[in-house]
């Protein structure tokens, strides 16, 4: 699978115990595929010194042989003419003596000024040119070359040229196709990381994504970090089992609608459930686990459940590490499985790491071991210590976990607890009946006014009375109000009714529908979303500066 290892063992196959010297020319892209090219075929050097282990991007461009008199002008790139001996050599797709008619002028249109020469190349049926025929294109010439104290190439040294041209260039392919495949695996997995992590009130973020070396396939590894109402934040980190380019794309269609489930609000069972349905609807080979956490900065609480994956490590602020105890539950898409949230307090200060088995899994070393292996470090490294800063705690995990050559990808995701400050919240439930909105209004008044934002308070009063009264309309069970203040004044309004208010454009004569309408045209932003349990209606106002 590997282009330079594969040339590197046809010398080995052919030099010195069936040939003296070797020079090898590829096309120029070597092609990808079964699909046919238009470009004209441009044949590449490739010459490794018989003596040296020079590597592919090293490889000498001067000599072939030191015992053959070869100069420095040897052709480095060749255009075979449409019509001329060298490409008919290479359509037909067989090896040649250098005494073959016709051969001579191939092989001086491949070598160039060299072969032209006297007593340059070896004369007679010394010197054999054989194409590197793929399954379905050309992917360059070889040519062996004996020295002339050596005795000729006979017809059966004819057939074994023959025999590794063809495993050398079908080794070539597949080198080409493996690393195409890698490397739109590779595009494909980064572009669906998330470019950036948010920066919402009561959380920092920092991750990392390291792949694996240079000899696995690309997995399916993946992080996110998605914010939700009331200033929460979904945490989510993932591995779809195998290294290839279906391993990405499954990772893709997973994170997308882990996106789309947490847009829904549902606590982290019931995305897993969801998300265990949609990977059996991909196949039943696809297998992958998950971690999926909500922290709410207000209530400074983590409801978190699992899908077969390795635990949250928690790192208190005063250096203290705990695996957190959750019920690991069957990875997704084994089908047939019910996962379970449990909810732990989240200190302020304390910090969250989320990982795949990569970091600390390996070939000596189970995941159990490995994470109690993690859980030692931090504590060793960090008790009594000021806790580093997130970026420099990414780095030192990676740094002593998951050094040098790794077998598996690693997606590390971090979150430092900061809570939301208690005086800048406000949270009421409210009976719902007619006289509601008045008490909501009052509540308001009342809150703007002690937090100095006399400036809102027309505008938010006459919001918060507009969706309150929507919601008692509908809900039967009590609603809740909620001000919190950040950069920005957000209200949010709860109830228990499924049905999502839209805005509608009413009539001259109707006495109601235009709440919304005037909602819209006052706040900055505005939505509703549906909740496992009802809904809830916000809208935001910018805090006008001091």
């Amino acid at each position: 699978m590997d282009l330079d290892e594969t040339l590197r063992e046809l010398r080995r196959s052919a030099v010195p115990a069936f040939s003296d010297a070797i020079i090898i020319h590829l096309h120029d892209p070597l092609p990808v595929g079964d699909e046919k090219s238009t470009a004209p075929v441009v044949l590449q050097l490739h010459s490794i010194d018989s003596a040296e282990e020079t590597p592919h991007a090293e490889r000498s461009r001067t000599s072939v042989l030191k015992t053959l008199p070869l100069r420095s002008d040897v052709a480095e790139r060749v255009r075979p003419a449409g019509n001329g001996r060298l490409m008919k050599l290479l359509v037909a797709g067989r090896p040649a003596f250098g005494d073959t008619p016709g051969v001579p002028p191939a092989v001086a249109e491949l070598l160039g000024p060299v072969a032209s020469v006297p007593g340059t190349l070896p004369p007679g049926r010394r010197l054999i040119i054989a194409p590197l025929h793929g399954r379905h294109h050309v992917m360059g010439t070889v040519i062996l070359l004996r020295r002339p104290d050596r005795l000729a190439f006979t017809g059966d040294d004819l057939l074994v040229a023959s025999q590794l041209a063809t495993h050398t260039a079908i080794g070539v392919q597949k080198a080409v196709m493996y690393g195409h495949e890698a490397s739109v695996a590779d595009t494909l997995q980064h572009t669906m990381l998330p470019s950036s992590l948010p920066e919402p009130t009561g959380v920092r973020l920092a991750s990392r994504y390291l792949p694996a070396s240079k000899t696995a396939q690309v997995g399916g590894d993946w992080y996110d970090a998605i914010p939700l109402s009331g200033n929460r934040i979904a945490l989510v980190v993932g591995d779809v089992m195998g290294h290839s380019m279906t391993s990405a794309a499954i990772m893709g269609q997973l994170r997308t609608t882990v996106q789309t489930l947490a847009g829904l609000d549902l606590p982290p069972d019931e995305v897993l459930h969801h998300l265990d349905e949609q990977a059996q609807r991909l196949g039943s080979d696809h297998i992958a686990t998950c971690l999926y956490a909500i922290y709410d900065p207000i209530s400074h609480r983590l409801l978190m459940a699992s899908a077969g994956h390795p635990p949250a490590v928690l790192l208190h602020a005063d250096g203290h590490a705990e695996v957190l105890r959750i019920p690991p539950g069957a990875p997704i898409g084994v089908g047939g499985v019910v996962f379970e949230s449990v909810e732990m307090p989240a200190p302020t200060g304390a910090t969250l790491l989320l990982y795949t088995d990569g970091l600390v899994e390996s070939r000596a070393t189970d995941v159990g071991t490995g994470v109690e292996a993690l859980r030692a470090h931090l504590q060793a490294t960090l008790h009594g210590r000021a806790t580093p800063s997130l970026e420099l705690l990414c780095d030192e995990v990676l740094g002593t976990m998951a050094p040098g050559a790794r077998d598996d990808d690693v997606a590390l995701l971090t979150a430092r607890f900061e809570g939301f400050p208690p005086d800048s919240v406000g949270y009421w439930f409210l009976d719902p009946h007619p006289l509601t909105a008045g008490r909501a209004r009052r509540l308001t008044r009342r809150t703007l006014r002690r937090w100095g934002l006399e400036s809102l308070l027309d505008s938010t009063e006459l919001m918060v009375s507009e969706v309150v009264t929507n919601a008692v309309r509908f809900a039967s069970r009590p609603i809740s109000l909620r001000l919190l203040r950040t950069d920005v004044l957000r209200c949010e309004v709860t109830d228990d009714s499924p049905q999502v208010p839209r805005m509608r454009r009413a009539a001259p004569g109707d006495e109601g529908g235009r709440g919304l309408f005037l909602v819209d045209q006052l706040a900055q932003r505005w939505g509703a979303t549906r909740l496992s349990r009802g809904k809830v209606v916000w809208f935001e106002q910018q805090i006008p500066k001091k």
